[in-house]
Parts: C-alpha cells; structure tokens; sequence
C-alpha cells in the first residue's frame, strides 16, 4: 500500500508546526522520519493515523484520503504504534494484543481461533509470550513497547506507523524490533532519533527540520557530515562499515578534551 502526503500543513497554539510536509512511501518501503526534537515528527505521524486533522494538505493511502474514509477502515489497513499507551489498565498484555483485532471484527463478533492465533504469533514475534497474562500497567517501559507492537502485528496492517518503536528498550530488542518491521513486507513509517538505526534499516529517510522536510531519499546517499552538522547542529564522520556496509554516523565533540591531571608520582617523573 503507498502512502502519500500531500503539501501537509498543521498548527498548534497559534504556531506553525508542519509546513508543505511532502514525501511518498512506496509500497513496501520502510521510511524513517528524522530530525532534532521539535522538528515536527510526532506532529506528522499523528496526522497520518487520525489523531489530528491537517489544517490542510492530504493524507492519501493508495490515491484515497484518509480523511474521506472512516475510522474503522483506516484502522483495518493501518496499525500506529506509538510512544505512550493511555487507558490500558485493567487488561492483561493478552488483551491488549488482542485489541488489533477489533477493526476485523463485527460489532457483536466474538474473537475465535483465528484470532487467538494471530494473538499468540504476534507475542511470539516480539518475544513477549510470557507476558502474555501480566498486567499491562505493570511492565517496563520495553516490555509495553514490545507489547504495543505485537497488537499492532496482530492487526495486520498494511501501513505500520511507528513513534520512536525503540523508545525505553535495551540494544538487542531495538536490533529486533527493527528488523521484524523491515521483514514484514508492509510499507512502514517511523520515527527514529537514532541515525545509525536508520541508516542500519530504512530504505528511505526523511529529514524534518522546523517543521519542513529539508532532504528525502536512501540513508546512504543522505546521511554527510554536511547534512547532520546543518540539522542538528553537531560535527560527525559518516563512513561505511567494512562488515555490514552500512553507514555509521560517529559524532564527534565540538571541544578538546580536558587532560587528567598527573599525581604526584607521575609529576616527579615528568620533572626529572
């Protein structure tokens, strides 16, 4: 399914925070939204899964806006996960997975085996099949983000929207979790801070900065000690891996370090 923002503009308390937001994921592409705080990535996601209208602009999932279809069939196409998950209390991490089904589901339908299933893959893709009956509210903060992309797996989504997926986990679980979203085969946005993981597993990027896109096209091409200085700000290396060939973004200080002070002993040497 292709995703395509159009011209996409959105203000919040009397402040422009999107301005002319324009890029196209092709069917099946991962896309990763980069930029500094406050360069307006969560504001855009959040247009694209519904959460806020666009003051204008289009949203458009294989030529139709979403905007134009109800909630309901935009969630049987699009699953979000995002950086916080209000209102789950009370359920168990089975539950919760078991949400994504909803929007396959008639009003009075009861989940069956099917659904069971998908349920239980979900967990297992995510390596969080012995929370299955934890209380959601009890996890870390990487256990719910494992878990609030199983019910986004088990959703079967056709475009995956994702608001920092590795926010709160540990190295291995941020490789993992990337890696399931690429292996997918479904088109993917994310928004990542981390610009060795987007190098490492999007097909395109995304740079936003105030609120404009200011460059788009594949990690290895974008990603120059020119661009990241102008971004963000700070002076980096950008080279290629020797084993994985992938670029590798080292960022480097913007002042010498200080020197240790000597002891005592070394002083005496030195002085002699």
């Amino acid at each position: 399914m292709k995703l395509e923002i159009g011209d996409l503009c959105w203000s919040a308390g009397g402040r422009r925070i999107l301005s002319d937001v324009s890029f196209t994921a092709e069917p099946g592409r991962f896309v990763g939204l980069i930029g500094p705080n406050g360069s307006g990535k969560t504001s855009l996601l959040r247009c694209v899964y519904r959460a806020q209208r666009p003051e204008s602009g289009t949203v458009r999932l294989d030529g139709v806006d979403v905007w134009s279809s109800s909630p309901r069939d935009v969630a049987r196409s699009m699953a979000a996960v995002l950086q916080e998950a209000p209102g789950e209390a009370g359920y168990t991490v089975w539950e919760v997975v078991q949400m994504g089904r909803t929007p396959h589901k008639r009003l009075t339908e009861r989940f069956g085996r099917a659904d069971d299933s998908l349920v239980a893959g979900a967990l297992a893709d995510v390596s969080a099949t012995d929370l299955a009956d934890r209380e959601f509210t009890t996890l870390s903060g990487g256990e719910k983000q494992r878990v609030l992309l199983a019910r986004a797996l088990a959703q079967q989504p056709r475009i995956l929207v994702l608001d920092e997926p590795t926010n709160h986990l540990d190295i291995r679980f941020q490789l993992d979790i990337l890696a399931i979203v690429g292996s997918l085969g479904v088109t993917a946005v994310a928004a990542l801070h981390d610009l060795n993981l987007a190098a490492a597993y999007c097909d395109e990027i995304v740079v936003l900065q105030e609120g404009r896109v200011v460059a788009c096209g594949p990690p290895h091409e974008l990603l120059t000690p020119e661009l990241v200085e102008r971004v963000y700000g700070v002076k980096a290396e950008v080279t290629v891996h020797p084993d994985s060939r992938r670029t590798t973004v080292t960022y480097l200080p913007d002042r010498p370090r200080r020197s240790a002070p000597l002891d005592e002993a070394a002083a005496s040497t030195v002085s002699l």
